[in-house]
């Protein structure tokens, strides 16, 4: 899918650096920090950052484990760059699979993916130095974990590497493609959005200061050998807003189809675009398409436009994914669209944080196993609990008697205030 940059918001803070200034690897928010406003009329800070103070780091104080490879090496390692070693190829450059030594029992090989940075110029260096001072530093059981580096000048020209742990059962996106020859069946579905929600809740909630992934998408979802998933590719990630600030104000970049729609409007940036794009990603597990399809007849090019009139109780199943052949709970799609809605509410301030999202989906991770597809709408269970704020349901005591309106009804009516925004940039 597409990547974009929009220049009208400029990233004033973000001075030119020389590619070959890196033997210290600098801090991405040293030098290199996006502007920050505040303000209560802009204020779209999350529940989290009032409940916590954030501090704002200088990742180039901390230590790491990272190794520093040299380019021989890694020319070693892949056979020197090989065609046959070869991945494949992203906006950063092309990834190697190669093995190395195991740094803990140097008797033991490491498979490993070499990323190599393309002739990308300026940008390219910089979301490589974003690479490593995230990785470095951040790691995480649903973060991809990044092996070390390699940094050498020569005549021919600047090498600049990424080394990580191999993730043999590529991205999600793949596999939700028809190039892909593996199903991705419905628990692992809800799995692999458990797994996703972890990494964000982590990055959000879980350090001391916070970092906002900005590309998060199926592609930068990958898989390891026990279909764990992982989040991947943190060239574009930004730290949160200092203490007191409401947004980042950054150049717009992303992913055409899952950058929320305040982002691509003002430029200015916090962690709800990610939960915007978490629910974006959640469709594409429902429905097996990607955001964005030119491929597919007109109106059927843009997901969220495209599901939003089959969101009711009777019309559901039109847009879940045809290739798991009914197997599946209508009554947990339901329920993950549910959630996907409620992370493309048109308020930022309306959207969960991510380890409210990571509550809801772990509740129906385990709710995965009683239910029964041919009965998707009978009983009540914790999860409707948590999920009635944002339904719609009206509840109102009369002594011992609760009456509650249709849940159905409630999520009808929820459905119904959602995407009015017409983005003046048009994909």
């Amino acid at each position: 899918m597409m990547c974009f940059q929009l220049s009208y918001c400029e990233d004033k803070d973000e001075p030119p650096m020389n590619p070959s200034q890196v033997s210290t690897i600098q801090s991405f928010n040293s030098g290199s920090t996006d502007n920050t406003a505040s303000g209560s009329d802009q204020s779209v800070t999350p529940r989290s950052t009032r409940l916590r103070k954030f501090r704002y780091p200088s990742f180039s104080k901390r230590s790491t484990n990272l190794k520093e490879f040299k380019l021989y090496e890694l020319k070693s390692a892949t056979n020197n760059f090989c065609i046959s070693s070869k991945l494949g190829e992203g906006g950063f450059g092309p990834v190697y699979t190669g093995t190395i030594k195991s740094q803990r029992n140097s008797a033991k090989d490491l498979s490993v993916a070499v990323k190599q940075l393309g002739k990308r110029g300026f940008q390219g260096h910089k979301e490589w130095v974003t690479e490593v001072n995230v990785l470095g530093i951040v790691q995480h059981p649903n973060l991809v974990k990044l092996v070390g580096y390699c940094s050498e000048d020569h005549e021919k020209g600047i090498q600049r590497l990424l080394v990580y742990e191999f993730m043999p059962n590529r991205c999600v996106e793949y596999h939700l493609s028809n190039r892909s020859g593996t199903l991705l069946t419905w628990p692992m579905r809800l799995k692999i959005a458990q797994d996703a929600a972890r990494g964000l809740a982590y990055l959000h909630e879980g350090m001391d200061f916070q970092i906002i992934f900005r590309d998060f998408k199926s592609s930068n979802i990958l898989l390891d050998d026990k279909w764990n998933a992982k989040l991947s590719d943190f060239g574009l990630a930004r730290l949160g807003p200092k203490e007191g600030h409401s947004h980042v104000t950054t150049a717009v970049i992303g992913t055409m189809g899952y950058s929320s729609p305040e982002y691509l409007q003002t430029g200015r940036l916090t962690i709800k675009n990610d939960v915007w794009s978490y629910g974006v990603f959640l469709y594409e597990l429902i429905t097996g398409r990607r955001p964005i399809d030119r491929n597919r007849p007109e109106g059927e090019q843009k997901l969220l436009e495209w599901v939003r009139p089959y969101l009711n109780d009777q019309n559901f199943t039109f847009i879940v994914d045809k290739r798991l052949e009914g197997k599946y709970s209508r009554r947990s799609a339901q329920k993950l669209s549910l959630i996907a809605n409620k992370c493309l509410s048109r308020d930022p301030k309306s959207r969960p944080t991510m380890s409210e999202v990571l509550e809801m989906v772990s509740q129906l991770v385990e709710a995965q196993s009683d239910m029964t597809p041919r009965t998707p709408l009978q009983g009540q269970d914790a999860f409707d609990e948590a999920m009635k704020a944002g339904e719609g349901e009206r509840t109102s005591n009369m002594g011992n008697e609760v009456k509650t309106t249709s849940s159905v009804v409630g999520d009808q009516a929820w459905f119904s205030g959602m995407w009015f925004w017409k983005p003046s940039i048009t994909c």
